[in-house]
């Protein structure tokens, strides 16, 4: 059990309703920043337990901000937590809290789930998050779900837009104009799908490089694939002809 699932088994502040599976995926990919000047952007205030959660487990020099559409959740302000109401569908709040965050180390999606809300908060703030930072969106089968405007594949939901950044991250090979390098791909190090969860973590990259060290040996592997074919076919026809010979 880690620092932060033993936090939540032994709450006795404000609320917190988290999924167990996903402390582990919050370890692997949070734990880096505990002891820095993290801030945190959380969407999703509800009764403001998280965002206590999260003040414990980075430590005395991070920031926590919440965004939640219910003025109420204004009440579990305290000292380094700071919430902004507003609705994560609206594109224009989402661009004022640019203004108002002084950086995003960390953005953590755990708000409304619609797929409007989820698809224009990436749009919006995945370009403002730090160059080594992390985004990560939670409850992701939402996605599935009707009363979200969810279901199997079905267009428009989530998934199927996150389904299209697997494509993004690897446009440096592709050879369609419809697939392109973007800053997205140059900023994505790695996509990360758990259950109900996406993990981006960014990095700075360029286009991939690739080479060979040591020696060629074995026929058919050549780095000219048709120097290698020909190579393959010759040694096949001198392998025919001695075995006439022998016959």
């Amino acid at each position: 059990m880690n620092d932060l699932e033993r936090y939540f088994r032994d709450n006795t502040g404000r609320q917190i309703h988290k999924w167990h599976h996903y402390f582990e995926i919050y370890e692997r990919h949070l734990a880096r920043f505990r002891g820095t000047d993290v801030h945190v952007l959380e969407f999703g205030v509800a009764q403001g337990g998280s965002m206590q959660m999260w003040k414990a487990y980075f430590g005395p020099r991070c920031r926590i901000y919440g965004v939640d559409k219910n003025p109420a959740c204004k009440a579990v302000e305290e000292e380094r937590v700071e919430v902004f109401i507003g609705d994560q569908e609206d594109r224009q709040f989402l661009r004022s809290l640019v203004a108002r965050v002084p950086r995003i180390d960390v953005l953590i999606d755990d708000g409304g789930h619609g797929m409007k809300q989820q698809i224009h908060t990436f749009e919006e703030l995945y370009p403002h998050i730090d160059a080594h930072g992390v985004y990560l969106c939670e409850d992701l089968h939402t996605s599935y779900w009707s009363n979200y405007k969810g279901g199997y594949r079905r267009r428009g939901t989530f998934i199927e837009y996150a389904k299209n950044l697997i494509d993004a991250i690897h446009a440096w090979h592709s050879r369609s104009k419809a697939l392109q390098v973007s800053d997205f791909t140059r900023s994505a190090h790695g996509l990360h799908f758990y259950d109900s969860m996406l993990v981006i973590e960014k990095r700075p990259l360029q286009a991939p490089v690739d080479s060979k060290t040591g020696v060629e040996s074995i026929p058919g592997y050549h780095s000219n694939p048709r120097l290698g074919r020909r190579i393959e076919r010759a040694l096949k026809r001198g392998l025919r002809r001695l075995a006439g010979r022998k016959a």
